[in-house]
């Protein structure tokens, strides 16, 4: 299914039912809008990376979370492999393999910071990432730039950690996270 057609299918999201919450449906099919007319050309463009930063209220009676994270994950497809086309059409495929290794090897040396000190941590009082679990992803991620052992797309943009006092620092982790996704689209 193209960006186009996910976002034209947006109003078949199921419904959060009872207590349960959903996203909010007008900024859900605000930004479904937005990002069908900037992939057909007709609005303000926007990046696979805006697409995996967006984020939505949770409100009562909203859209189903998961369906709506499906679409958006084929809709950041979408525009990857666009930006993807057009980098490699603007400036060759040497250019375009050359930033990917670029990124990638940027990733692997964080990844590869002895565990515990990876990121920065927030303070003994604040909450943050808890470091074992990020430390594991961490390593995981790290083989698989290395070696090429198996990690999805999926598995990268689904991960979620538990907060600690004076863990990880959660922008610095969700920046190398989503930096890894950039890289296995880019060599999807």
């Amino acid at each position: 299914m193209t960006a186009a057609e996910t976002v034209a299918a947006a109003a078949t999201f199921p419904r959060a039912v009872g207590r349960s919450k959903g996203y909010d449906v007008a900024a859900v099919d605000e930004f479904l809008a937005r990002a069908r007319g900037a992939f057909e050309g007709t609005a303000s463009p926007l990046t696979a990376a805006d697409v995996r930063s967006i984020a939505f209220p949770l409100v009562r009676h909203g859209y189903v979370v998961d369906a709506v994270d499906n679409a958006l994950s084929r809709i950041e497809d979408a525009f990857a492999a666009r930006e993807r086309e057009h980098a490699l059409s603007a400036a060759g495929a040497r250019a375009w393999v050359g930033r990917v290794k670029q990124t990638g090897q940027t990733v692997l040396d964080r990844l590869s910071r002895p565990r515990g000190q990876r990121f920065d941590r927030v303070g003994p009082l604040h909450y943050g990432y808890r470091v074992d679990e990020v430390d594991l992803v961490a390593d995981k991620l790290a083989r698989y730039l290395e070696r090429g052992d198996a990690v999805t797309v999926d598995q990268v943009r689904s991960v979620a950690f538990r907060m600690q006092r004076g863990g990880y620092r959660e922008l610095q982790v969700d920046a190398v996270l989503d930096a890894v996704v950039e890289v296995m689209l880019a060599v999807r």
